[in-house]
């Protein structure tokens, strides 16, 4: 399925403000199922400044400097972008058995196990805790496959959390989120994140975007699509798998990949700092547009 994305980030600001240092991180990146045709990322007032990098994940970022006073910031991307069928190489069930799975990355040094080493350590916002271990050995039984069990994990926070746009914030601890079975996309993930690196094993934080479908009969409403975030388990022949928790789903053509890293702050969208401004307003709005083989928009 081909798409184009705008995400556009507004910010107005009470006063004027200068020396205004961004860093960017909304390009989607190019996959095995995904294809990015094109990606433009604009900012208005104009920067002093800019210029891309790759970061430790291989995430496309962008830095930019804006030195003149301005009251307001608006960074818009666009970017056109195939997503294909993803292929798994056999059933979950084939995958390793979970309680193998640590004793083999801990032993292995071949490439992929010790990248996938480097995402099954706790950080500040997908902490290790026993109390999310044992949330997780639910599903995690002796001998289950890996990704079989974090599908059950996943269908298990979809059937038992309660999407609530509002009720967390950015500095919402995942065991708050546990506790009051309340969250959203991003609490989701890393709550799911937490519980599996806690057992030891290697998970990722993918941002992005997902198509959302209109109500029967009704028209596509623009800007109404928003950012997404779901999970991804590493399984030493099947390689990197996704789930989507929120949606009870593996991720499929609907899906757009940005980035992935340990979790939420290795991918913020845009951050920064700058010299005054007050108190601001921010808006955001993301359009996920379905295209036809010509290019067109779909209706």
């Amino acid at each position: 399925m081909k798409y184009q994305i705008t995400h556009r980030t507004q910010y107005r600001y009470q006063q004027d403000t200068a020396n205004c240092y961004n860093l960017a991180c909304m390009l989607p990146r190019t996959m095995s199922y995904q294809k990015v045709e094109s990606s433009r990322l604009q900012v208005n007032p104009a920067p002093s400044s800019q210029y891309q990098r790759r970061d430790f994940f291989g995430n496309q970022q962008t830095f930019f400097h804006i030195g003149a006073l301005h009251s307001q910031l608006e960074v818009t991307v666009v970017s056109k972008v195939e997503a294909m069928r993803r292929y798994v190489a056999g059933p979950l069930e084939s995958s390793m058995p979970w309680d193998d799975l640590t004793r083999h990355l801990a032993q292995s040094t071949y490439d992929a196990a010790l990248d996938a080493r480097l995402f099954s350590h706790g950080t500040r916002m997908t902490p290790c805790d026993p109390l999310l271990a044992e949330f997780a050995r639910q599903d995690f039984k002796p001998g289950v496959p890996v990704l079989e069990a974090a599908r059950r994990l996943a269908h298990r926070i979809f059937e038992e959390f309660t999407f609530e746009p509002g009720f967390t914030t950015l500095a919402t601890p995942v065991r708050t989120v546990l506790e009051t079975r309340r969250g959203v996309c991003q609490d989701f993930a890393q709550l799911a994140i937490s519980a599996l690196r806690s057992l030891g094993l290697p998970v990722r934080y993918v941002s992005g975007y997902l198509e959302t479908l209109p109500p029967p009969g009704q028209a596509r409403l623009v800007g109404a699509d928003a950012s997404h975030a779901w999970f991804s388990v590493f399984d030493p022949v099947l390689g990197w798998i996704d789930f989507d928790p929120t949606n009870d789903m593996m991720p499929d053509e609907r899906h757009i990949t940005v980035a992935f890293g340990r979790d939420y702050a290795d991918v913020v969208p845009l951050k920064g700092l700058m010299s005054g401004g007050g108190e601001h307003q921010l808006k955001v709005e993301v359009d996920v547009m379905p295209l036809g083989l010509d290019g067109a928009p779909l209706s």
